[in-house]
Formats: C-alpha cells, structure tokens, sequence
C-alpha cells in the first residue's frame, strides 16, 4: 500500500473514531458529498474557529500563510505585536506599525480580532517597573504606567479589537499569585485595576483572564477563586482563556471537560485560546529523543495525533455553549514555537497543516467531529 494510501485510511479511521465518540443522534445537515472543508464553517454556530499569526501572515510577506488564515479561521490572535515591549518599547514611545498591520488584516475579512496581550510579566521591558536609577518605582508610578498603556492600547483600537487577554498568566502551579512585579509592587489589586482600566477603554470589548495548565486541580482551584473574586468585586471580566498547549497524554478528556464545566459554572464564557498538541517526548540526554522525527511524522504517530484532535473536539462541541472560541497557536507546523522548545534544533508537528499548508490527518478528524454534532 502506497504512503498516501495509509495517510488516507488513517484520516478516515480517525473521522470514524470522532463519529462514534459523539454519537449520532442528531446531526448538522451536510449534503452528501458536500462536507465542510473550512474550519470556520464547519464549526457555525458551535464556536468561532481561530489562529495565532505572526508577522509574516498578516503583512502579505507569508501569502500562502494568509490565504490558509483566511480560508479557514474566522478569528486571529497577535502572537506578539500586541505585547508592551512591541508597541510600548520606551517610556512616551508608542509604535503602533504593525499592530495596525494586524487588525486591517482582520478587518479585510471580517474577522474577529483579539488584543493578546495587556498585562504579563515576560516580554515587558524592565523601564515599566523602575526609575532612572533602576530602583523599583512606587505603587502611584506603577498605577499610572499601567493605566496609560491600557487607554493608550485600548483606546486606539475601540470598537475593532473586540476581545483582550487583559491579564496573563498570574498564577503559580499550586493556585497561588505569581510574584511579579506587578505583585510586589501594585499588590493584589492589580488585576481588578487591569480590568477596570480595560473597560473604561472600551466597555464594549470582552475582556479574559488568560493562562496555562488550568486543567490541573490546584491551578485551577486558584483561578476559580481568582474569577469569583473579581466577580463579587463587580470587575468586568467577560471570560477565561485555557490556553491548551497539550501533550499527547494530558490532559485527558475528563480533565478538559471538568474543568469548561468549572469556568463555566462561574457565568464567564470559556475560549480555548492557544491550542497545540506536543507530540514529541520530554527532552533527554538521547540526541535520538530530542528530535525524532526531523523527516515527518510516522504513520502511526500522524494516526494517534488524528485520535487525540478528535478526542479534544468532541469534549469542546460537546460544550459548545459556553465556548466563544477555539484559538490554534500558529496556521500551520512550520510556524509553530514548539520547533525549538524547550531545546533548539526540535522538529515539531503540533497543529492540524503541514509545513506545506496541506491538511494533515487530524484536520480530517476535527472535520469529522463537527460533521457528527449536533445540529444547532
């Protein structure tokens, strides 16, 4: 049997497997031979279906990048012209160039445009935090800096960002604030002030608390609470972003649906905001183990990446209701930061295009989920 024979029978396995795991009471009408072949529409009116872009995509440099965003995604995410040390470089020094970039390419296509992000410890420049003499500024100094960034950012694109991951990444492992400077420095209170500064910018955007790992029990238990706080404070947090890099083996399915239930119960709406799979193994001292696959995935491994989709898919349609969105971490492989994480020199293939933009075997299978939902 021919290699393109095998991919072929594993992609339709894994769309049977997507099919069984959901069953078929009811499903979207889709005429026979006229199967969705785009994210965007096979996924109406369960979710938005988007994708993180670099530089390259949205500028024109990368044309087939662009031509597979638009095709497929009805929402984009800035992997990092939106962070402070990008549009906010030095003190009274905004460069809003390429941001711009970014959101007419959104607004050409009518996309939904999301702000990502406001207020993180990485790639914020070390000025935001100290005075001329690299001492630690006051909480007064601080307040302010942050809420010019925020109107400043915010501000300038009103009523066509419409959603921001106001805050990321707050949160230790074990549930517990990060000690960042904004921490040390502002106190606890620099999240609720986030948010209200984020509102008052524009109170028509919605406004996340984003981060990673919250499929686990104590992370999760810490967001939980976060939330509920703000919420009894009356802060306008409109959702929460899991940020969904997984790994073949976690988390599972029971982790993933628990904890959109938990979110959910909150009264916030769920986005999964920076889905990837990592399908390589944890680094070792074996030159073998840190890059296994610099050739392409085999079939088998192209096979279980095509099951764990359809897996993730089928606990996401299945709440659908509380999901806005569903955000891949890159277009396609080439692009993806799981390359040369944690060590250089990985060859990864954690998202559903090959380095050539075609559709691997588990795009077939989240195609497959979404034929077999539901209709709505």
């Amino acid at each position: 049997m021919s290699s393109r024979s095998r991919n072929w029978l594993h992609a339709m396995g894994a769309v049977l497997l997507a099919a069984v795991a959901i069953g078929c009471a009811r499903v979207r009408p889709v005429a026979v031979g006229r199967a969705p072949r785009t994210l965007r529409t096979a996924f109406e009116g369960a979710f938005l279906v988007g994708a993180a872009l670099n530089v390259a995509q949205f500028s024109g440099r990368d044309t087939a990048g662009a031509a597979l965003v638009r095709a497929q995604f009805n929402a984009i995410t800035p992997e990092n012209v939106l962070k402070w040390q990008s549009v906010h470089p030095r003190p009274g020094v905004y460069d809003f160039a390429t941001a711009d970039q970014y959101v007419a390419f959104g607004e050409r296509d009518g996309m939904f445009i999301v702000g990502h992000t406001l207020v993180w410890h990485q790639q914020t420049p070390r000025w935001v935090f100290q005075d001329s003499s690299g001492n630690p500024v006051s909480r007064d100094t601080l307040l302010a800096r942050l809420r010019d960034h925020i109107e400043t950012v915010v501000g300038r694109y009103r009523g066509r960002i419409r959603g921001w991951d106001v805050v990321n990444e707050a949160l230790n492992d074990d549930g517990t604030l990060r000690p960042t400077p904004w921490l040390t420095i502002i106190g606890v209170d620099y999240l609720a002030q986030a948010f209200r500064f984020a509102h008052a910018a524009d109170p028509a955007a919605e406004l996340y608390y984003n981060d990673y790992a919250l499929e686990n029990a104590p992370k999760r238990n810490g967001a939980l609470d976060l939330v509920r706080r703000l919420r009894a404070a009356g802060i306008p947090i409109t959702g929460v972003g899991l940020q969904g890099h997984n790994r073949m083996d976690w988390p599972t399915a029971a982790q993933q649906d628990s904890t959109i239930v938990a979110f959910a119960g909150l009264g916030v709406r769920v986005m999964i905001t920076e889905l990837d799979i990592d399908v390589l193994p944890r680094p070792n001292q074996s030159a073998t183990v840190l890059n296994p696959y610099p050739n392409g995935l085999p079939d088998s491994v192209q096979h279980a990446l095509a099951q764990r989709y359809a897996e993730l898919f089928t606990v996401y349609e299945r709440h659908a209701a509380d999901i806005g969105r569903v955000t891949f971490w890159g277009v396609a492989d080439g692009d993806s930061w799981l390359n040369h994480w944690p060590v250089r020199g990985r060859t990864n293939y954690p998202l559903l295009f090959d380095r050539q933009h075609r559709p691997k075997p588990a795009f077939e299978a989240v195609m497959g989920v979404a034929a077999q939902a539901p209709a709505r």
